[in-house]
């Protein structure tokens, strides 16, 4: 089971921008997927992005790519979401997800290891 911590959510303005860190201990971490989820009041958590550890190859959800980006440091064993030009809409609670078959998947369910969530709150 791999242990997740998030952190760097918090209340920005409109057009500004957040990293989130979620740093993984447990089970090797090259050897796994790492993902990123959200959840906004009243809707159902929804895929953000997912990396591969071992290659860094990543999938950023459609509607987000050129505002989100993920990436991953295997040194300190740490996924980041940099989230740009933030929107109202990008208001969530931000949860960070790894899966031990390295498969890329959107799909939550199939996800072993959630962390407690970091809160993302975009507001003027």
């Amino acid at each position: 089971q791999v242990q997740l911590v998030e952190s760097g959510g918090g209340l920005v303005q409109p057009g500004e921008s957040l990293r989130l860190s979620c740093v993984a201990s447990g089970p090797a971490f090259s050897n796994i997927i790492m993902g990123w989820f959200r959840q906004s009041p009243g809707r159902e958590r929804e895929f953000v992005a997912t990396i591969r550890q071992s290659d860094g190859h990543s999938i950023v959800e459609d509607s987000l790519k050129g505002r989100f980006i993920i990436s991953r440091d295997n040194a300190s064993n740490t996924v980041y979401l940099q989230m740009n030009n933030l929107k109202p809409e990008d208001t969530a609670v931000y949860y960070c997800a790894a899966r031990t078959v390295a498969i890329f998947t959107v799909n939550e369910s199939q996800y072993n290891s959630w962390g407690q969530g970091t809160r993302v709150t975009v507001s003027s």
